[in-house]
């Protein structure tokens, strides 16, 4: 299968651009990423409603991948229970040659078919978990297994990749494949499929948990207040939503934990 992630780039003779030249043509070929996300509307549509029914009976999310793949799928979940105040077990990352893999590439790691189920067990799936394989080339075997025994054990599954055809396309029953084209470095997937997976993550995620109810208007009622910054934001909601000054807010606030919590008890008090 000829993989559009590994062809020759557009660009040639690179070291011979100048800096100028070189910013320009990345940046022309990043500006192609939201436009091929945009041709997998209907595709994620699909996957993200068939994972908020399961998410809603209490099921999971868990992204898995190898890589700069498996990195993005980490930084999404990791970024869910400050966020939307979920528990951290909701939205789980998983990566070939675990947690020390986040920081330093594991030999080999992603060659192993068996190891990405065995990952998922840790956690002990259920069937009404999702898990969504991420695998720029689509033929990385850590993802290929753990998403083959997924579908054997009656989990929903999805595959992120951006190369059509691919057997992670085929495999997963969801297959979202934005199809950016050539890197700007030949087979640098960390550019241009790094850039496409990271904002369809961020579409799956994000969807969920609206529709999951964690945010209310356009805002993140139940993120946790883990920083300084955090909890001017939530003071500056609070004050926003009851129309009162910052300052009696960020009282409300800091009494009840969260935007929602804060809201709800200034109403509730303030009817009686």
């Amino acid at each position: 299968m000829e993989k559009i992630t590994e062809a020759s780039s557009n660009y040639n003779n690179l070291e011979q651009f100048s800096t100028r030249a070189l910013l320009e043509g990345i940046n022309a070929q990043d500006q192609l990423v939201p436009q091929a996300i945009a041709q997998i509307t209907d595709q994620l549509e699909n996957f993200i409603e068939a994972c908020f029914e399961r998410m809603q009976q209490g099921g999971r999310l868990i992204y898995i991948g190898a890589g700069t793949s498996g990195r993005l799928g980490i930084v999404d979940a990791s970024e869910c229970p400050p966020t939307f105040g979920v528990d951290a077990g909701r939205v789980i990352g998983l990566i070939a040659g675990g947690d020390s893999a986040i920081r330093k590439a594991v030999e080999f790691a992603e060659d192993d078919a068996q190891q990405g189920w065995k990952d998922i067990l840790a956690h002990q799936p259920t069937a009404l978990d999702t898990i969504v394989g991420i695998a720029a080339s689509g033929t990385t075997p850590y993802v290929l297994g753990a998403i083959q025994a997924a579908n054997e054990n009656g989990l929903l599954t999805a595959g992120l990749s951006c190369n059509p055809g691919s057997p992670l396309s085929a495999l997963a029953q969801h297959a979202l494949t934005p199809v950016v084209g050539p890197e700007f470095v030949t087979g640098s997937t960390r550019m241009k499929s790094g850039t496409a997976q990271k904002l369809v993550l961020n579409m799956i995620s994000t969807s969920l948990m609206i529709k999951l109810g964690h945010v209310k208007g356009n805002r993140m009622v139940d993120m946790q207040l883990s920083n300084e910054k955090l909890v001017d934001r939530g003071a500056k909601m609070v004050a926003a939503e009851l129309n009162i000054e910052t300052e009696e807010a960020q009282k409300w606030l800091l009494q009840f934990g969260s935007v929602r919590k804060a809201v709800e008890a200034f109403q509730n008090q303030h009817k009686q």
